[in-house]
């Protein structure tokens, strides 16, 4: 499960966007946001900051 959350996280750090993540990865945004968040509380870190309606990696997502 946790490659399933991998692969997300690299989609949304590639393309920009949960929207255009969830394009790539055919799930919904809202499926996004959670595997972000099951991801996040599993290792217990912050995976993303969020800047109006865009996200941003924290550099911790980064080194993942």
């Amino acid at each position: 499960m946790i490659d399933r959350r991998l692969t997300v996280l690299r989609a949304v750090a590639r393309h920009g966007t949960v929207t255009a993540a969830a394009e790539v990865c055919h799930l919904t945004p809202s499926a996004v946001s959670h595997q972000l968040q099951a991801l996040a509380r599993e290792l217990d870190i912050v995976l993303l900051e969020h800047t109006g309606r865009n996200v941003r990696l924290t550099a911790a997502a980064n080194t993942l």
